[in-house]
């Protein structure tokens, strides 16, 4: 039984990027499938599908990549951290909304509306639960 599984979700991310694998598979669930897709929609992953499989199914998130020289792999996510957590979560308005690392980053909120970026949220006019922050 995993306490945290969306911290599960972003560590498997994190490790797979550090030995550079093309893809990751994860247990799904509304939230994490939520996640994956404003990680798609901003533009840090490739893709994601659902791989139906028992009661919940599993989540296939394929990492992007960009190669500045040949034999050159650097991921796009430079890093990606869990912010609110079960013991202590974390909330924000819309007006407290910043850019993160000068823009090139994102916070993944969790809104009256739905998971979504910060971004988003500041053009919405909503605030919520700080999930993670990706850079």
């Amino acid at each position: 039984m995993i306490t945290d599984p969306i911290a599960d979700m972003l560590t498997r991310i994190r490790n797979a990027l550090a030995v550079k694998k093309d893809e990751i598979v994860v247990p799904a669930s509304r939230l994490k499938i939520q996640i994956a897709s404003v990680l798609k929609e901003e533009g840090f992953i490739k893709d994601y599908e659902i791989i139906p499989e028992g009661k919940s199914g599993k989540l296939k998130i394929i990492l992007k990549y960009f190669f500045p020289e040949p034999k050159t792999k650097v991921s796009v996510i430079r890093g990606i951290q869990r912010i609110s957590k079960p013991g202590r979560r974390i909330y924000i308005k819309s007006k407290d909304l910043k850019p993160v690392f000068g823009g090139t980053g994102i916070l993944i909120l969790s809104t009256p509306q739905g998971v979504m970026s910060s971004v988003k949220a500041k053009k919405l006019n909503v605030g919520g639960e700080v999930i993670a922050k990706v850079w």
